[in-house]
């Protein structure tokens, strides 16, 4: 629900890399500048692109502990939908804790309707793509970050996912708890991935100046004040999640076109 606290540390074993003992050498001799280094420029092929047979898909990757970062997604797929010839996918990310912490913290059954993405090889099959995260002290909470750092092989190495636009969504425990900072700290992990970060500026117009009631989203994204966990999204934070979707859909529509 993002509430600003910690979360228990995952179970799960951290695989790093075998360390060797250290050796003492003298450093190689440099190699001797000849004035002529040269760099391979990249170029897009002008070849024709064979037609396409199916709708853009916006990926909407999401970790939900109490459901108000699943409330957004499903509303934000809602406004994808409402653009013409593109569509959202829904996808969990996978958790990271185990049944009984999961049990001791009250967290209710996520259900078999939306299915997790179990393999990040998946992402290039997609468009755009919007990830979607409570906050854990204005930042990403632990089980996004473990999906982000499962993708440093040859989605990273070979730069896959280079070029496709990304934004985000997020849900904090009070207005000040990272509606920006959450969004922000993790522009990181688009930026070495090549991505184009699209955020939503104030393109929802006079909703995102609006005083006179508590809301959630900011220039960087949607987003919901969750409280203690019993606030459930208003209309305003509806509203702005269905703008997003609909705000990513004709940029990932004109991009591609």
């Amino acid at each position: 629900m993002g509430k600003g606290g910690g979360c228990v540390p995952s179970k799960k074993a951290h695989h790093g890399l075998p360390s060797s003992p250290r050796t003492h050498t003298s450093p190689p001799a440099p190699i001797p500048y000849s004035g002529d280094l040269k760099t391979t420029p990249v170029t897009t092929s002008s070849l024709p692109q064979p037609p396409r047979t199916r709708p853009l898909r916006i990926f909407v990757v999401f970790y939900s502990m109490y459901g108000h970062v699943e409330i957004l997604a499903r509303t934000i797929k809602k406004g994808i939908d409402t653009v013409e010839g593109v569509e959202g996918v829904l996808f969990r990310v996978p958790e990271t804790l185990s049944e009984e912490a999961l049990e001791q913290m009250m967290v209710p059954d996520k259900g078999n309707e939306i299915p997790y993405i179990d393999r990040v090889d998946m992402l290039e099959q997609a468009d755009g793509i919007l990830f979607g995260f409570p906050t854990r002290f204005g930042a990403m909470p632990a089980q996004m970050k473990a999906f982000f750092d499962s993708m440093g092989g040859r989605l990273w190495l070979e730069q896959r996912l280079a070029k496709k636009p990304a934004g985000f969504f997020v849900s904090t425990g009070t207005q000040g708890g990272g509606q920006e900072t959450t969004a922000w700290t993790a522009i990181t992990q688009l930026v070495h991935h090549g991505m184009i970060y699209v955020p939503i500026g104030y393109t929802f117009g006079d909703g995102m100046h609006q005083l006179d009631e508590i809301r959630g989203g900011s220039p960087y994204g949607a987003g919901v004040v969750s409280g203690d966990g019993s606030r459930p999204p208003t209309k305003m934070e509806l509203a702005l999640s269905e703008h997003h979707g609909k705000y990513m859909a004709s940029i990932v529509k004109r991009l591609v076109q």
